[in-house]
Parts: structure tokens; C-alpha cells; sequence
């Protein structure tokens, strides 16, 4: 056969579909279960496994000596895990920082970075070795608790699983992301999740409002507060999805002259105290929260982040509000589950299906435990009777020994021993003979049997097993308490303050006065100071003042249109009053032949009367016409030639209305409706023209109106243009003004 033969032979064809599917599906199935997803039974992802059971291997126990890390790394990637060195150490340093494992499984000396950010120091110069929490994690592997498999080199065995003494997943907690799916589990109490697995063996179809009575939320590392409502947190537990929102914790500090700042003592988990202040100090640069003066870190051994307010006169929790929704002061720590069974399926549990996971492992490892103490026991038992007939035969076993040929073929026909037997004979030291006494032989074998006994009722009762979990699980917590200065948990919770957005956002900007400006051709602008006189203020050809309010840089302007609508605008995002300003339909989404009716300053107290020109209306509370959009709110229902003419505040217990017939009708304000949005009610009756103006007023002060000049006078009598709501009314007063209005729009000049 040719070399041109042998190359077409070894050609393949395949699709590049198949080829691209079947390919990417192995590398996906390799990242979900062998890197970035953890198994549910011991929390761990391979790489922390490997370290671990590398550390065991080296003797690394908490009570010995330090070893380099450089040491572990190079044991682990030489017989475990075939990847870059960097990685593995970045591991290992992760699994000591007391700052990102709420339980550190690894005893580090030397610089392991820190919560600032600093990356550790190299390998070579750090120590390590194993904690109580990585012992209890490990403890039973070499009484074939749990499954081991062969290394990728063939030459060595890792575990599949630790026998997890503890329940690591939650009380750790990790993150990663796989291909198609990630991970999310923030670290928990362990003690409470052991309080919690307790209740679970006794009550198995437990709630999860009573699992959350023994584990009310996280319990992270570097402390911090929970301000998530129980209601969603409960949820996210029933779920396996979600978040919490996590708070830094702070204080007021007093200072001299009634000056005050705020102590940070506790920041949230994940975030570091550099990168944090950066942030801060971005804030005050670009002006984006002008409450704050100045941050500060003085930090030592604990976290000490000093923040100046500018004013000492702005509200203490509106200041740290503004400061969490803008800053990493306060982060969504998420939720999600999803994590590897036995079977190294992924799925989503929910809190009671993860710590029964846990459950039925350690229910697995003490089974498997118990079946090799048993064989152990078997052993022994087979030993020492063999032991017992060298004893009660000790010259004749000696002179076997020494003249025989074939000793252990003459043992075994001598006395009938089994193969196991004779070795263990041949095998004993001599300093061993002295020991060799029939009661303690006799005594041993008792204890065995007794114990094999006790074994072998624990396998056949499943109330017997619960029972030994539990009573090892008590035993755990206080191993882990002892190695944790009590467990005591570092999360509490709090109920976030009940600060509005606005609240907020009005703290967020500096309080200045302006003067709001509105040309009859619809140019807006906001000039410094309040009440300010317009009268040599410039406009463009043939334009002038239409409407003139006076506000602060922190209200809100409201603008009511002839097309129904209500707009709101933040007086400090206006146009600036050096030049013309801008045109008002650049700030919102109005058609051109549509008019402003209405400017003034929101006011959340203040009922308004709407009306359209066809005489309709209604009262509107003020606080529901605030508008979200550049589009507006609709309010009141107009269409066709009907437009919207009249917005007046409710200032009294009388309305008057007067229409284009110059008619005048007066009726108590307790006839209109109050409503959110619509059409409205009749106010006043026409048969040409339509509605002018309408005005609410005090009975016991009386109606006036204000002239063109700003005359303001009197109706002599006004009840006599008393009537009903939606009569027609009668012809007003002499002098009334010609404009037919009581007086000008609301912010009109």
C-alpha cells in the first residue's frame, strides 16, 4: 500500500455541524463538572479538592509544622491537576483568606494579600497547612468512605468526593461560571446550618419559614448588614435563585462644634477597600454627590473608612442613602444554586435540598465507614485466633518456625489455620511474644465482638444512623466553634430606612434658588436667584415672558398642556439663564400645535381643578400628576377642537367659573369629583363659545379677580351668582376684566 493510500485511509469526513457540536459539547461537559461548577456533597470544586487531599498527603495537619506553598502547588499539578501553576496558588490563597472564606480551609503564613486587593506574595515564600475546618472535611477518607479514581497520569488515586464533615457548600459558599450556566452561593453560618440539618433529620419535609427560624440569611466573612426583605429572601431559598442586598456598616461619630462624620467599620463582601475608596473619591470629583466632602481610610488591623459630609445640616441616613446607591457601600450578593449531585448532574436546590444532599452523603459515609470497620473487625477477629493457638502452642510453633522447611505450610496442617492466620504467626516480632498473653487476646477479641455487634445493628436501623449523624454533627459544631472564637455570626440584619427616591435624588443635588423663565414662544430657561426682575431680561424677536416661577435647583417643575397632559421637569437640569435657553419641546415630547397652560412648582400637599375648554373638570390630587417620561402624564381626557384651558390649586370651599359668554356661576367645591384621570364633569353650561377661567376661593374671604394692571378687586355680592354645578350662570360684574379671567395662569406673568 502507497503513502497515498495510507493518508486517504486516515481521512475523516464530517459534517462541520457535527464536528463543531460534538466537540463543543465535550468542552462544556468538562468545564460544568470538572472546573466551575462545585458537587453538592462537599461544596468543593476539583482544583479545591485536589489541594486539600495533596495537603493530607504531605502530613499538613493543623497540629504539624508549615510547609512552602510552592511545595503543594508543585505536589498538586504534578499529580493531580495538570494545569498552570498561577492557578492552582491563586487557589490555595483564595482557600486561606479570612476575608473570602467565612471558614479558611487553609492555615497560611506569610503575606496572602488582603482585603485592599494586594495579590499574595509568590509561592516561595508563603507557608501553608491545613485548618480544623479542612481536617473535618477530610476526616474518615482512608476508611473507604468515598470513591477514588485514577489520576490523569495513571500513577496515583484522588478522591471523587471528600466525606465533608460539615455542610461546606453553604457555609463557605462559591461562584463560578460554566458553559451555558453559573454558580452563586454566598457563605451561611455553619453552626446554624448545623442547628438546621438537625431539625431536617427529625422533621424531613420541613418549611423553608421554619429551615430560615435556625438560618435567617448569608452570614459573610467581612460581616456587613442585610436590609433584604425575609419575604424575598425566603423565596430565593425556596427557589435556589436570587440575592440580598448587603450594606456596609456605619455609625455617626460626634465631633467638636456639632460637626459629624460617618465610621465605616464593616464593608461588603467581595468588594475591596481600595477599589471602593477610588470610588468614592470619583464621586467627589466629578461632582456626581455633592453631599460628600471627603473619604478617608484609616484602617489598620480593621476596617476604619472615615466619609465627610459637606453640611453638617443634611439628614445623617439620606446622606448614607445616596452614598449606597451610588457607591459599593451597599451590593447585591446573588443567589443561585446550581450545583453538581452524585451522579454529576447540574441543578438548581433550593436551601432544604441542598443541606439533604449534604445529609444523605454523610449518611452514605458513615454506611461505607461502617462496612470497612467491619471488615477491619473481621480481620482483627481472624488474627487473634490465630494469635491464641500460638500461645496455648508457643514451643511447638517456634520449633515449626525454626526447623521446618515450609513453615507456613506446616503451621497451616499443624493447627488448621487459614492462610491469613499463618502469615500473621511468621510475620510477629519477637518482642511481640511477651505481649502475647491469652487474657488480653481473649479480652481484644470480647471488645470486637461487641463493637461488631453494636455495627451491625447501626446498618440494619435507619433511626440508629440519623442518630449517630446527629450526635457527630454536635460534635462538629463545637469543634468548629472552638477553632472559630465561638461561630458567632459576623451578617446582622436591619430594615432598610423608608427614604424615598426622591429623597434621595433631592439630597443628591445642591440647593440654589432660581427663577424659571417660559417665553411665549416656548423657550425655557432658569436664572440664579429668586424672584428675580424680569423686566430687563432679553428675549428673542418679537417673543416675551409667558410664565415666571421662583424655585430651588431641588423642586420640581410641573407644566400643564393644552393637550391634557402633564410634564415635570427637575429645576436643576434646566437651561442656564445666560443665553435665550432652550426650546421647551426639546425637554419634552409635546406637538407643536399644543401650548403650556400652567407652570408651577410641585407640591405634593396641593389638590389641582383641571378643566377643558368645553366647560369639563375634575380635581386631581398634585401628587399624581408627576410624570416619569418626556412624554408626559394624561390627565385630563381631550380631543378634537376640545383642548385643555384651565389648572388652578384648590385653595378654598367655592368655585367660580366664568366662560367666553362673559357668564359667572359660583357653586360650592363639594360638587366636583376627585378622580386620577378623565374627561370630568360639566362645570358650566354654554350655548356659544365655551369655558374662560375658573377659580377656587374662601367663602369667608370673598371673590376677586385681578385685572390686566394687577388691580385686584372685589365681587361687591358674590352670592348672587350662586347656583348648581352645569348651570349656565349670569353676566359678571361691570369692570370685570375683558380677558375673562379671574387672574393669571398658574406661573403665568
Amino acid at each position: 500500500m502507497s503513502d497515498t493510500d495510507e493518508t486517504h485511509l486516515s481521512i475523516v469526513e464530517e459534517s462541520i455541524d457535527d464536528a463543531l457540536s460534538s466537540r463543543y459539547l465535550a468542552y462544556s461537559l468538562s468545564t460544568i463538572t470538572q472546573r466551575a461548577l462545585p458537587d453538592l456533597r462537599d461544596g468543593l470544586k476539583p482544583v479545591h479538592r485536589r489541594i486539600l487531599y495533596a495537603m493530607r498527603e504531605l502530613k499538613l495537619k493543623p497540629q504539624t509544622g508549615f510547609k512552602k506553598c510552592a511545595r503543594v502547588v508543585g505536589d498538586v499539578i504534578g499529580r493531580f491537576h495538570p494545569h498552570g501553576d498561577q492557578a492552582v496558588y491563586d487557589a490555595l490563597v483564595r482557600l486561606s483568606q479570612n476575608f473570602a472564606q467565612r471558614y479558611p480551609l487553609v492555615d497560611g503564613q506569610g503575606n496572602f494579600g488582603n482585603i485592599d486587593g494586594d495579590g499574595a506574595a509568590a509561592m516561595r515564600y508563603t507557608e501553608a497547612r491545613l485548618t480544623v475546618a479542612a481536617e473535618l472535611l477530610l476526616d474518615g477518607i482512608d476508611e473507604d468512605t468515598v470513591d477514588f479514581r485514577v489520576t490523569f497520569s495513571g500513577d496515583d488515586d484522588e478522591p471523587v468526593v471528600l466525606p465533608a464533615g460539615f455542610p461546606n457548600l453553604l457555609a463557605n459558599g462559591t461562584s463560578g461560571i460554566a458553559v451555558g450556566m453559573a454558580t452563586s452561593v454566598p457563605p451561611h453560618n455553619a453552626s446554624e446550618l448545623i442547628d438546621a440539618s438537625l431539625y431536617l433529620i427529625k422533621h424531613p419535609n420541613a418549611s423553608i419559614a421554619t429551615l430560615m427560624k435556625f438560618v435567617p440569611g448569608p452570614d459573610f466573612p467581612t460581616g456587613g448588614i442585610l436590609v433584604e426583605d425575609p419575604e424575598k429572601m425566603a423565596e430565593s431559598y425556596a427557589t435556589g435563585r436570587g440575592g440580598f442586598r448587603l450594606r456596609s456598616k456605619w455609625e455617626i461619630e460626634e465631633l467638636p462644634r456639632g460637626q459629624w462624620q460617618i465610621l465605616i467599620t464593616e464593608i461588603p463582601y467581595t468588594v475591596q477597600k481600595s477599589r471602593l475608596i477610588e470610588k468614592l473619591a470619583l464621586l467627589i470629583e466629578t461632582k456626581k454627590l455633592p453631599l460628600l466632602g471627603d473619604v478617608r481610610d484609616e484602617s489598620a488591623e480593621d476596617v476604619r473608612v472615615i466619609i465627610e459630609p459637606k453640611s453638617k445640616t443634611v439628614d445623617p441616613e439620606i446622606f448614607m442613602e445616596s452614598l449606597f446607591r451610588l457607591s459599593e457601600l451597599e451590593v447585591r450578593v446573588p443567589l443561585n444554586l446550581n450545583v453538581l449531585d452524585k451522579d454529576r448532574r447540574p441543578a438548581v436546590r433550593s436551601l432544604p435540598e441542598a443541606l439533604q444532599g449534604w445529609l444523605d452523603h454523610k449518611r452514605e459515609v458513615l454506611l461505607r465507614g461502617t462496612n470497612w470497620r467491619l471488615r477491619k473487625i473481621a480481620n482483627r477477629l481472624d488474627t487473634l485466633a490465630g494469635y491464641l493457638v500460638a500461645f496455648l502452642n508457643l514451643d511447638e510453633v517456634i520449633r515449626i518456625i525454626r526447623e521446618e522447611d515450609d513453615p507456613k505450610a506446616e503451621l497451616i496442617k499443624t493447627f488448621t489455620l487459614n492462610d491469613n492466620q499463618a502469615e500473621a504467626i511468621l510475620n510477629m516480632r519477637l518482642r511481640s511474644l511477651r505481649k502475647l498473653e491469652e487474657m488480653e487476646i481473649r479480652t481484644e477479641d470480647a471488645n470486637l465482638r461487641s463493637e461488631r455487634s453494636g455495627l451491625l445493628e447501626l446498618l440494619q436501623s435507619e433511626t440508629a444512623q440519623w442518630a449517630r449523624i446527629s450526635s457527630d454533627l454536635r460534635e462538629v459544631k463545637k469543634l468548629l466553634a472552638k477553632a472559630n472564637d465561638g461561630d458567632k455570626r459576623r451578617t446582622q440584619f436591619a430594615i432598610a430606612p423608608m427614604t424615598t427616591t426622591e429623597e434621595v435624588l433631592e439630597a443628591l443635588v445642591v440647593k440654589e434658588p432660581v427663577t424659571i423663565v417660559l417665553s411665549e414662544k416656548g423657550w425655557l430657561r432658569a436664572l440664579k436667584g429668586k424672584n428675580v426682575d424680569i423686566s430687563g431680561v432679553k428675549f428673542k424677536d418679537g417673543d416675551k415672558a409667558d410664565f415666571c416661577v421662583s424655585a430651588d435647583t431641588t423642586d420640581k417643575l410641573v407644566l400643564f398642556a393644552s393637550n391634557g397632559k402633564f410634564y415635570t421637569l427637575g429645576c436643576d437640569k434646566l437651561p442656564g439663564g445666560r443665553g435665550q435657553g432652550d426650546p421647551i419641546r426639546l425637554l419634552i415630547d409635546m406637538d407643536e400645535h399644543h401650548t403650556i397652560v400652567a407652570m408651577f412648582i410641585f407640591d405634593p400637599a396641593r389638590k389641582l381643578l383641571v378643566a377643558s375648554s368645553a366647560g369639563y373638570g375634575f380635581i386631581v390630587p398634585e401628587k399624581s400628576v408627576i410624570a416619569l417620561k418626556r412624554g408626559g402624564k394624561q390627565v385630563l381626557n381631550v380631543s378634537g377642537a376640545i383642548e385643555a384651558s384651565v389648572c388652578v390649586p384648590v385653595t378654598g370651599d367655592q368655585v367660580a367659573v366664568v366662560g367666553e359668554n362673559r357668564k359667572v356661576l359660583i357653586y360650592p367645591l363639594s360638587e366636583l369629583n376627585e378622580m386620577n384621570r378623565g374627561k370630568g364633569i360639566r362645570l358650566q353650561s354654554y350655548k356659544d363659545g365655551g369655558l374662560s377661567d375658573v377659580l377656587v376661593f374662601n367663602s369667608t374671604d370673598g371673590l376677586f379677580w385681578t385685572s390686566a394692571s394687577g388691580r385686584r378687586t372685589a365681587y361687591q355680592d358674590w352670592s348672587l351668582w350662586l347656583g348648581k354645578r352645569a348651570q349656565a350662570g349670569r353676566i359678571a360684574q361691570r369692570g370685570f376684566p375683558g380677558n375673562l379671567r379671574f387672574s393669571p395662569p398658574m406661573g403665568g406673568e
